[in-house]
């Protein structure tokens, strides 16, 4: 019988020098493709489904104005009343001429000509509230409006 040897087989070292390099192109690539929110919501609303959708162009003009129930830090809704909410506060039917005056004052010459109203009202808001709203924008001046809602699946 012959004898087998058995032979320490080293494993080679890995190469860590392009990790750096790795590690600083992910991090890059997901601070370019996140977004930001630039607005916290502070009522519950669920956006109205739509057929015929399309996307908001520019980010850096639109002003978004949330309408439902409010809600609390953790989600729970306070009361039944509706709220309405422009940017980070909220507001009545009487200050939304107001606010849209700041918000313009605090953009550039470009995006207020292209001032979009992004109104994410909830499917459950009565349609005089939104009526009103829109309204208030209109004396206000800003006679674009969005209005948000989600894709709807069509039946085959």
């Amino acid at each position: 019988m012959s004898r087998f040897r058995h032979r320490q087989h080293e494993v080679p070292g890995l190469n860590l020098a392009a990790m750096p390099d790795l590690i600083f192109t992910v991090l890059f690539f997901f601070m370019i493709v996140t977004h930001m929110r630039d607005v916290k919501p502070q009522v519950r609303y669920s956006v109205p489904q739509g057929t015929e959708l399309e996307k908001a162009v520019r980010k850096s003009s639109v002003v978004y104005l949330f309408i439902g129930k409010p809600v609390d830090a953790q989600g729970r809704v306070l009361s039944d009343e509706t709220r309405i909410q422009l940017n980070d506060r909220y507001v009545t039917v009487d200050q939304i001429g107001s606010e849209i005056s700041n918000a313009r004052a605090q953009m550039s010459d470009d995006d207020r000509q292209h001032l979009v109203v992004s109104i994410r009202a909830d499917r459950d808001t009565e349609m005089g509230v939104i009526n009103d709203v829109k309204q208030a924008l209109r004396k206000a001046g800003a006679l674009n409006i969005n209005y948000s809602a989600n894709n709807k699946v069509k039946d085959p």
